[in-house]
């Protein structure tokens, strides 16, 4: 698999994990320090095609799949089969599948929440996270309940919740909502015309888009104890998280506030940067994550 974008050599793979098949994306050497990077929504696998090249060059071995309901990994139906603790299950699936040593761990959006799941509860598979663009899930929940401009923010929350209406309303005029929605959230030329295409085979494929909403259902349906219990929550691993002050999804004082559950967490915060960091400020992440690995 190749990729005008990407020079690295990619290798395109499918495992059997937790009973379902998930598409893993490889690069970089197979004796290199395993690092695992976890996409967020809307995205899959391509979100990180700005970080592969860096650390592929550093002697890595990258290793990125599309989670469970995404672009060409399994879709299986129902809310129960999206809950953090399955996600979180099939990432250590693929490292006990692809990395015999402890690995890095690097998550976005969704991404970032799995790796706090996973920070938390399989320290042992991981030698240090880092989280972009989410907090800890319970400054998460507390600001939900408690600050009325996070739950403005976070409306889609509750819209995803609907039956089928989301799926029908998102489907429109060739996505048109999404796309609006990437681009009206990131600086111009983020998310290039070729970009978005691959996005759109990606959210087109059957069963895709209701997986992908799933994941929000499973969330406020079937909510894992994780996040409300503050000792299991808390994360043991050196953890960076890495936010933008204008991200127009989460408000910065709970990138601050998610420190406080890191026994070892230390916050970058970029000025003018959004949501969508590692793509808009990729050179600066790719050196912090550098540094922070070495």
């Amino acid at each position: 698999m190749t990729l005008s974008v990407i020079r690295s050599a990619l290798e395109s793979r499918v495992f059997n994990i937790n009973g379902i098949a998930l598409h893993v994306v490889l690069a970089g050497p197979a004796s290199g320090k395993p690092l695992i990077f976890l996409h967020g929504f809307p995205e899959f696998w391509f979100a990180w095609h700005l970080q592969i090249d860096h650390f592929v060059s550093a002697g890595y071995r990258v290793i990125i799949p599309d989670q469970r309901g995404y672009n060409l990994s399994d879709k299986p139906a129902g809310v129960g089969n999206y809950s953090i603790d399955l996600l979180a299950r099939d990432v250590v699936g693929v490292l006990d599948t692809v990395a015999d040593s402890k690995a890095y761990v690097v998550g976005h959006d969704w991404g970032a929440a799995v790796a706090w799941y996973l920070a938390a509860r399989y320290s042992e598979r991981i030698s240090r996270t880092a989280m972009l663009s989410v907090p800890h899930p319970r400054i998460f929940i507390r600001h939900l309940i408690t600050n009325p401009t996070q739950l403005r923010r976070s409306w889609y929350l509750l819209f995803f919740q609907l039956p089928l209406l989301p799926e029908w309303i998102l489907r429109r005029r060739d996505w048109a909502l999404l796309v609006r929605v990437l681009r009206n959230t990131s600086p111009p030329r983020v998310f290039s015309d070729p970009d978005i295409e691959q996005y759109k085979k990606s959210w087109a494929r059957k069963g895709a888009l209701t997986a992908m909403l799933n994941w929000y259902r499973a969330a406020l349906l079937r909510p894992s104890k994780f996040a409300l219990d503050s000792k299991a929550s808390r994360v043991k691993v050196p953890a960076l998280l890495i936010w933008g002050k204008n991200d127009q999804f989460a408000n910065e004082a709970m990138a601050r506030e998610s420190l406080q559950y890191c026994d070892d967490g230390h916050l970058e915060m970029f000025e003018t940067a959004t949501h969508w960091i590692q793509l808009e400020e990729a050179a600066q992440v790719n050196t912090l994550l550098s540094q922070f690995f070495a």
